[in-house]
């Protein structure tokens, strides 16, 4: 049966999450509970992942991601969502160990095959990250999602926190920005991105290795929230102002003609307004400008404080209140 997925669900990707400001009046009340000695990572600063101490040296990190089709091939859209949800595991420093399948699937619309597609695209992530897929929990539901659960395994004393950025640092973007837009346009015409793709399954293992090699200490992943949502994130958690330079700043062929022609998600415009209020823009950023900088990331890269080798530097840290200046 050909099928394009993306057609099967309201939305897609990372762009289905729950706008920010929203998500945090939702876990404002759970911030209370959720603490104690051992918990080194928890709700308190919108973190990727959560951490917990074990062991001395050793600490479990624990995430989970799934979302509604982002691309119409079944075993793409595993790799992708798979890659998206190890992702979180990466942005801590640490390493997966094992996953869990998450699968919500219309049954009586979509066949059987093309979802043992979408589940041997995740496998074969899953595997290519060295990690154990050890079975999952499937459910019937109105439109397919898939991600994954999973835990993995990090140094305490290398941990790569978003409340720990300091002034005064470059900051790194380890995979160019525009997955958002084309996706975007792929499900409104049946076109296909392979620089998109390309992007979306690349594991950020050999990023987190070199940005813990760096010394980094800080850093988080750029998914739904875009550039800019997760960049005010982090700044917010870590008391620190940030600049970023928009001609530094990598973005994918295609995406600013497909910006023009208006083709971005809900969830990058609702990205936007949430911090606009916080940035500072300059002379010469233009809207356009702005809407790649917010497009809502599916499987992106690593945002990180300080120098990578081998990756962009797009702007630095500044001290000061938690506001970013385009320029």
């Amino acid at each position: 049966m050909d099928v394009r997925l993306t057609q099967f669900a309201a939305g897609g990707g990372c762009a289905c999450k729950i706008p920010p400001g929203e998500l945090q009046g939702v876990l404002a009340g759970l911030r209370g509970p959720t603490t104690g000695p051992d918990l080194l990572v928890g709700l308190g600063t919108g973190d990727d992942a959560a951490v917990l101490r074990v062991a001395d040296g050793l600490a479990v990190v624990s995430t989970t991601d799934f979302f509604a089709p982002v691309v119409d091939d079944p075993y793409d859209f595993g790799r992708v969502a798979a890659t998206n949800a190890l992702s979180d595991v990466y942005a801590m420093g640490g390493r997966p160990v094992i996953a869990l399948n998450l699968v919500g699937w219309p049954r009586s619309i979509l066949p059987d095959d093309v979802l043992g597609e979408v589940l041997r695209g995740g496998a074969d992530v899953v595997a290519a990250a060295g990690g154990t897929l050890g079975g999952g929990h499937s459910i019937d539901a109105p439109e397919p999602l898939y991600g994954l659960a999973v835990t993995g395994l990090v140094d305490p004393e290398r941990l790569l926190r978003n409340d720990a950025a300091r002034p005064g640092l470059p900051l790194t973007l380890t995979k160019p920005l525009g997955v958002g837009i084309l996706n975007s346009r792929h499900k409104a015409t049946g076109e296909v991105f392979t620089c998109a793709v390309a992007v979306m399954t690349t594991l950020n293992a050999a990023a987190s290795a070199a940005a813990v090699a760096a010394g980094v200490v800080a850093a988080t992943d750029v998914t739904g929230f875009g550039l800019l949502g997760h960049l005010l994130t982090m700044c917010r958690a870590s008391g620190v102002g940030a600049r970023v330079d928009v001609g530094a700043v990598p973005v994918l062929d295609g995406v600013r003609g497909s910006v023009a022609e208006g083709f971005v998600s809900g969830g990058t415009r609702r990205n936007l307004a949430w911090v606009r209020d916080d940035l500072d823009v300059g002379p010469g950023v233009d809207e356009e400008d702005l809407l790649v900088l917010a497009d809502a990331q599916t499987s992106g890269g690593l945002l990180v404080v300080g120098e990578v080798p081998g990756y962009p530097v797009i702007g630095e840290t500044v001290a000061g209140p938690p506001r970013i200046v385009v320029r």
